[in-house]
């Protein structure tokens, strides 16, 4: 008897028929009309006569503005001819231990501007991701350098020990603790009254209080953003430090937690800084000889991880051995809370990811939307479809640490020395974290060449 070999299906593409069709026919109708404006546009010059009152610099100003808006409506009708939308099956993703490993990185840059508060709630909606704790790293990076932030991220790290451990127990969907508290989701996780829960959901909520006065005395402090570039003018030493690693191999996966990593990139006024790039390319090369994740997820600071399950979902499109050899990200749509009910001007961006991200996905995919997103580490080296690491002067490309190019050269997302302490591994990450690291490498100045697909 022959064995069923066939791989589960992990996700599924529906192309929307019936709003392509009512589409098509609506382009094909306001094309015709276009027509005819165009026509009645030019009608004029050809019967006029000279005894004619005719302006013609009026008429021309009028026929380039319409022949513009019709040329942009033209260019945005490519949105709407083929929406698809996809569904993705992670109960059929292999076990935890077949996963691959995942960074997460959030970039902040002033917390006079980005309320540490928020920050510190998108760092811990990313750590309470539905995914084993010892495939899951998260890096923040302070562009500030700011003291508020560094100390509230260890704040932050002990409510985590309590709270991930409490989302993982009761297998709560809002893992945002502001969201979950305030109301703005979290009403489904409330269907549990036993006085088992509503006593550990006292507790929890009594250390997120104290979380939330921590941060506000610090970013009430006239001291708390020490930014020795605004004082001095000589910059600022890059500073890395591991806040939390209880990934361990202990067998009581409960307690387990995602490793934590606080990343200051160094700056000085000479050297650009490239504000959020920069920052992405300092994680990534900090996160290779740390973690080195072959997947990462990109999230602004103000935006938190409303779907545990997001990781996983991206799984199912990048472990589909279809498409997994020439994918190189999966982006989610943002959503937002607290947006008026009318939303007249459009709040939610739904005519993007309603609209155009799904007319996009039946093309050859989205934009990326600079948050949000699953993306193949190697898509940033090279291209997805490349196997191997292949460059024959890595340093001339990549920066001279040979810890970070060993690396590149690994597996599975594995770090080619393992030998390394934890005080050898942050001085080589802040050696990374330098600006002067990038000076004579492809750093930044590089793209592949090569088409890559997206969903």
């Amino acid at each position: 008897m022959a064995t069923n070999t066939m791989t589960p299906l992990l996700h599924t593409a529906t192309v929307h028929q019936r709003r392509a069709t009512i589409n098509r026919a609506h382009m094909f109708f306001h094309f015709i009309f276009i027509l005819l404006l165009l026509y009645y546009r030019i009608s004029p010059l050809l019967h006029t006569t000279t005894e004619e009152n005719f302006s013609l610099t009026s008429w021309i100003l009028i026929l380039v503005s319409e022949l513009t808006l019709s040329f942009i409506w033209t260019l945005a009708q490519s949105f709407r001819w083929r929406p698809v939308t996809r569904s993705a099956f992670p109960g059929r993703l292999p076990g935890d231990k077949a996963l691959p490993a995942i960074d997460v990185f959030i970039c902040t840059a002033d917390p006079k501007k980005e309320p540490t508060l928020e920050v510190m709630n998108t760092v811990i909606s990313a750590m309470a991701l539905d995914y084993p704790p010892e495939k899951l790293a998260v890096y923040l990076s302070d562009d500030s350098g700011a003291k508020v932030t560094l100390n509230s991220i260890k704040e932050a790290a002990v409510f985590a020990s309590s709270w991930v451990p409490f989302c993982r127990k009761y297998g709560m969907k809002s893992r945002c603790p502001e969201a979950y508290f305030s109301g703005y989701a979290g009403q489904d996780d409330r269907t549990n009254c036993s006085d088992e829960f509503n006593d550990e959901e006292e507790n929890i909520k009594s250390k997120y209080e104290h979380l939330k006065n921590f941060v506000k005395s610090g970013s009430g402090s006239s001291t708390a953003v020490e930014d020795v570039n605004t004082t001095t003018g000589q910059g600022r030493d890059p500073f890395v430090q591991i806040i939390l690693d209880k990934r361990g191999n202990g067998d009581n996966n409960e307690m387990k937690l995602p490793l934590l990593v606080y990343v200051s990139r160094e700056k000085k006024p000479l050297y650009p800084h490239r504000f959020k790039a920069g920052a992405l390319n300092t994680l990534l090369r900090v996160s290779g000889i740390i973690s080195n994740a072959p997947y990462l997820l990109v999230l602004d600071c103000d935006m938190y991880c409303n779907d545990p399950t997001s990781a996983r979902q991206a799984m199912c499109f990048h472990l589909d051995p279809k498409m997994s050899h020439s994918l190189a990200f999966v982006q989610f749509p943002q959503i937002f809370y607290n947006v008026s009910k009318n939303d007249i001007y459009d709040g939610q961006s739904r005519s993007a990811y309603k609209t155009k991200w799904q007319g996009m996905d039946g093309l050859n995919g989205p934009v990326l939307s600079g948050t949000g997103y699953y993306i193949k580490r190697i898509a940033l080296y090279g291209s997805p479809t490349q196997k191997e690491f292949s460059h024959p002067q890595p340093t001339l490309d990549f920066g001279h640490s040979d810890m970070f190019i060993d690396s590149l050269r690994s597996n599975n997302g594995e770090r080619g020395n393992k030998g390394e302490s934890s005080e050898e591994l942050v001085k080589e990450a802040q050696f990374l974290a330098t600006c002067t690291f990038e000076k004579g490498t492809q750093w930044g100045s590089e793209a592949s060449p090569n088409p890559l697909n997206m969903l």
